[in-house]
């Protein structure tokens, strides 16, 4: 039957996706889309970390590059199919070099979070102190702490830039295809590989799998797609600076996974849309701090409801049929 539902949900996503900017305003269409890009980075996440096993603290590291990759290349190549490759090879190429010294040095995973955490808060550093006018590549000033403005906007081969509608409409077709693509990927022998060490690392490598090779994979691909969630925040917001790459940035990814689900695709996409929205929500008013508010969630969560939202709702789902059999047994 899952089998069947997973794509009807897609499919129906898509075809609401495509057509919800006809019913939106153009504000609701602004603030939906960014919801949708974070979506595209809590994807990477549960990709390489629930699906792969990789406990990455720094996936923000990844999506800041993918937008200043796409802002470089943007302005220097012009916003085409260029500067969208730019996007996601930078990000893609420093998750390989930083994947393959952490997983072929055989680094604890407890480690692994650290370095990618700190090499997250490295960049905040790095890009924080670029403000001076030498501090550009090729045209393209990195602005330092006040960012890089007037990023151009992916542009049609005509020349015509995309609009606030069409850049959602392709935030949902990458929802779509990611998940499409992940879901086909770990049917093949990589894949399968990558759940594999996941589940017992130490038995996968006595059954002579190459397990860094297989982590290296997994973690250059979730580097990929949190690159191109970058890119289309920089085309969304024509701007871009290095809070990008700040600990509240990191710290959200987390939770946005284990509130959805750490185990699906589906739920940390869901959790962080409802936390996007929640957050957004609680800033209206000053009664409440925000971050209070996350970190009471993180710990329920963690402590009360570890599987997070949509595994145990499945879990609830597939007990009441087998309950309702075993009573008229």
């Amino acid at each position: 039957m899952s089998r069947i539902l997973q794509p009807a949900l897609l499919f129906v996503a898509l075809v609401l996706g495509l057509l919800a900017p006809g019913w939106l305003e153009l504000f609701t269409i602004y603030e939906f889309t960014a919801y949708l890009i974070m979506a595209v980075l809590a994807l990477s996440l549960a990709f390489v970390w629930g699906k792969g096993g990789i406990m990455c603290l720094g996936q923000a590291a990844f999506f800041g590059l993918g937008a200043y990759a796409w802002a470089v290349g943007a302005i220097n190549f012009g916003p085409g199919i260029a500067a969208l490759a730019i996007a996601v090879a930078v990000p893609a190429a420093f998750a390989a070099v930083l994947g393959y010294f952490m997983f072929y040095g055989r680094i604890n995973d407890i480690y692994i979070g650290v370095i990618t955490l700190a090499v997250t808060l490295i960049l905040f550093n790095l890009i924080n102190s670029t403000s001076g006018p030498q501090y550009r590549i090729g045209s393209a000033l990195l602005g330092g702490f006040n960012g890089m403005t007037g990023i151009p906007t992916l542009a049609w081969p005509g020349g015509m830039p995309l609009d606030p509608a069409e850049i959602f409409r392709l935030t949902v077709i990458v929802i779509v295809a990611s998940i499409v693509a992940i879901t086909l990927y770990l049917k093949t022998t990589p894949g399968k590989t990558a759940i594999a060490v996941r589940e017992n690392e130490v038995r996968a490598e006595l059954l002579g799998y190459n397990v860094a090779q297989s982590k290296l994979i997994t973690f250059t691909l979730g580097g990929a797609l949190a690159g191109l969630g970058g890119c289309l925040f920089a085309n969304w917001g024509a701007f871009v600076s290095p809070t990008i790459f700040s600990l509240v940035q990191s710290a959200q990814i987390i939770i946005w996974v284990i509130v959805g689900g750490r185990g699906t695709l589906i739920g940390p996409i869901l959790g962080c849309i409802a936390l996007q929205w929640a957050t957004m929500k609680l800033g209206t008013q000053q009664v409440v701090q925000v971050n209070l508010v996350l970190g009471l969630v993180l710990a329920f969560f963690v402590l009360v409801v570890p599987q997070g939202i949509v595994p145990m709702i499945t879990g609830l789902l597939r007990r009441k049929p087998k309950a309702e059999a075993e009573q008229n047994a």
